[in-house]
């Protein structure tokens, strides 16, 4: 009788110990989804503000054409991109680039410089850069945290048992993107 109740007490802290793991998994795996759909609120906002800076800039760099296409081309390639989060973070650095070298090319016009219009876009998308290197930071955090998870005793039994994966994390890959783009004239 007391084996059967010892026995009976160990199977249900062994299924709240279960539930528990379980339970913190998901929660972990909720939390990396809500980061990257933060990530893209302020990718969507990015996303929005650059046609707006690129046809401000226009009248102002009319023989500078193609770093104005290579905005323009680098930032539909991002709307459309739907994929992985390498692909994500692929197309979303190599737009970044084409932005700093449309702003170290701006540096060249005064009355650019010097127009409100332009400087209203660039804070806004300063701020919304910045904004976006702050989601990348929390998703990486908690992609670190569900890995964490996935990857260690004991609650790797749990995730194993019901088929957790590795998230990925956001990164610049090429190191070509960790440059800063030189401009010359």
């Amino acid at each position: 009788m007391i084996v059967g109740l010892v026995f009976l007490v160990l199977i249900v802290v062994v299924i709240f110990w279960v539930m528990g793991m379980y339970n913190g998994l998901v929660g972990s795996r909720n939390e990396v989804k809500n980061s990257w759909s933060q990530i893209e609120v302020q990718l969507k906002r990015r996303h929005d503000l650059i046609p707006n800076l690129v046809e401000t800039v226009k009248g102002y760099m009319g023989h500078e054409r193609g770093t104005l296409e290579a905005v323009t081309k680098a930032r539909q390639q991002a709307v459309e991109v739907t994929g992985s989060v390498e692909e994500r973070a692929k197309v979303e650095n190599a737009l970044s680039q084409t932005l700093r070298s449309l702003f170290a090319v701006a540096e060249a016009y005064p009355d650019l410089k010097a127009n409100q219009n332009f400087l209203a876009l660039q804070e806004e998308l300063t701020s919304t850069e910045n904004k976006i290197g702050f989601a990348r930071q929390y998703y990486n955090d908690a992609v670190l945290r569900l890995n964490n998870r996935i990857q260690m005793f004991p609650s790797s039994i749990i995730a194993g048992m019901f088929n957790f994966q590795l998230e990925t994390f956001f990164q610049v890959e090429a190191p070509e993107d960790r440059q800063v783009p030189q401009v010359k004239f």
